[in-house]
């Protein structure tokens, strides 16, 4: 009789299109809409073009994200942008990509879900005053550790989460915009003086930096519109359901955050708004009166949510990295039982803990949008080549070659704009960071170098741990 060979150990596809949905708009709608609104307003300087600008936002998130779905079924493989600049560029460019999403760009924005939580939960407490600097950050820590520990126990818990916080976040943002049209109702002026002709534009600043950095802003809150890219392994049919819950979840979040900024501006002048530490929960005081806490409490849930989904991908980014053999071995193993990636998870928990240390939102967030769109550019270039280049290429779903065009301009300006108009010393930082992953590519990526120290760690975690190398789901 013939010996059964073991099957081999691969990630399960386990998302359908309603888990797709949740997981794109689900991890959308976090933090964001929740808190920049204040800083949109603040960089544009009138309430007509704060609108204009989540308006674009929101057009430029459904094209990048319909851009890369056209990727998603040419490039079948989980890993998001790393797994497509390898497969087009090469090794060298894949590998500050992976350095750039494993240790900056998915980080820093796990780190701002995380502060973001902490600060509505303690503004419970703390009514009058901000609460302290240091519980802000203890409190943001355990919300990591307790997203960390779900998604590393099992995939199909923090799916369902992630669809049971979608149904409470779509209520909670539902809730602002109902509230908005009822003080309208009552016959509200603010609105009217916030967006009449005369004063909708007065006070706009046009320089390059501030449009710049309101988009930043705005696009944090449509930060996850890639988030399916990234665990294309585990989507059932993707070729299908990629380009449906994409276009469905972005759709859906761009009419809502419209309806909410136009509530947001129905009982606030643009001075309240600006000088709100939580505008959610300034909105709530003035319209619900003693039940304002609950959009402290919405607030909170919508960005656990959030930052449940931004760790589901995020671990799989750096997952996928090491399977190709750009991060040590050990993250690209999974665990035997649970079928999660949870060395890479671990890995993705410790730096964004690190993280977390010294940063506040809002230069996080601007640091993770300056390197997130370089490489967002890098990425549609790929597109643009593959389409040019390789016509022949199987494509179950296409989009328009003016669709990336357009997202590579918005991203090239995203990029420069800030830099040109206002240089600052922070944004050299993060350049010199990326470009210094030469220092670690050339002896151990290029050359293969293995110190063997670092072999005998690994076989000791993996035996620790209970993990296997995992195969390619395709």
């Amino acid at each position: 009789m013939a010996v059964k060979e073991p099957e081999a150990l691969k990630m399960k596809r386990s998302i359908g299109l309603i888990g797709g949905v949740a997981l794109v708009s689900g991890t959308m709608i976090g933090s964001g809409i929740f808190m920049s609104p204040q800083f949109v307003l603040a960089y544009v300087g009138s309430p007509g073009a704060s609108l204009v600008i989540w308006a674009l936002s929101g057009l430029v998130a459904i094209f990048a994200a319909l851009s890369y779905a056209e990727l998603g079924t040419v490039i079948s493989e989980s890993g998001g942008d790393f797994i497509y600049i390898l497969r087009i560029y090469g090794s060298c460019p894949a590998f500050f990509a992976a350095v750039t999403f494993i240790l900056v760009v998915k980080p820093f924005g796990i780190a701002a879900m995380a502060i973001s939580i902490a600060e509505y939960v303690l503004a419970l407490f703390y009514t009058g005053c901000p609460p302290p600097h240091f519980l802000v950050k203890c409190a943001a820590a355990v919300a990591i550790l307790v997203v960390a520990t779900v998604n590393i126990l099992n995939v199909q818990i923090a799916v369902r989460i992630q669809v049971v916080f979608l149904v409470a976040k779509v209520l909670a943002l539902a809730l602002i915009a109902i509230g908005g049209i009822v003080e309208l109702i009552q016959g509200s002026s603010l609105i009217v003086d916030n967006l009449n002709v005369e004063n909708a534009f007065k006070g706009t600043q046009w320089s390059l930096s501030t449009l710049g950095m309101a988009f930043y802003q705005g696009l944090w809150s449509y930060a996850g519109w890639y988030n399916l890219n990234c665990v294309t392994e585990e989507l059932k049919r993707p070729e299908v359901n990629l380009p449906r819950a994409v276009v469905i979840a972005i759709s859906l979040v761009t009419g809502l955050y419209l309806l909410v900024n136009v509530s947001y501006l129905t009982v606030m002048t643009p001075t309240e708004l600006m000088s709100s530490n939580a505008v959610a929960v300034t909105w709530g005081n003035k319209v619900l009166g003693r039940w304002g806490w609950i959009m402290s409490v919405a607030a909170a849930l919508s960005a656990f949510g959030s930052l449940n989904g931004t760790f589901f991908s995020g671990g799989r980014v750096c997952f996928v990295a090491a399977r190709e053999g750009h991060m040590p071995d050990i993250l690209a193993m999974a665990h035997i039982h649970r079928l999660t990636p949870s060395p890479a998870l671990i890995f993705t928990t410790i730096v964004s803990l690190l993280v977390l240390i010294p940063g506040d939102f809002q230069s996080i967030v601007n640091y993770f949008s300056f390197t997130a769109w370089f490489f967002y550019g890098t990425t549609l270039s790929g597109l643009l080549y593959l389409k040019i280049k390789k016509p022949e290429l199987h494509r179950p779903y296409r989009v328009p070659i003016i669709v990336p065009i357009l997202v590579l301009i918005a991203a090239v300006f995203l990029v420069l704009a800030p830099i040109i108009d206002n240089p600052q010393i922070e944004y050299l930082y993060v350049t010199l960071f990326i470009v210094s992953g030469a220092i670690v590519y050339i002896p151990f990526i290029h050359y293969k170098l293995c110190p063997g120290l670092l072999t005998k760690l690994t076989v000791f975690l993996q035996l620790f741990l209970e993990v296997a190398p995992a195969e390619k789901n395709l």
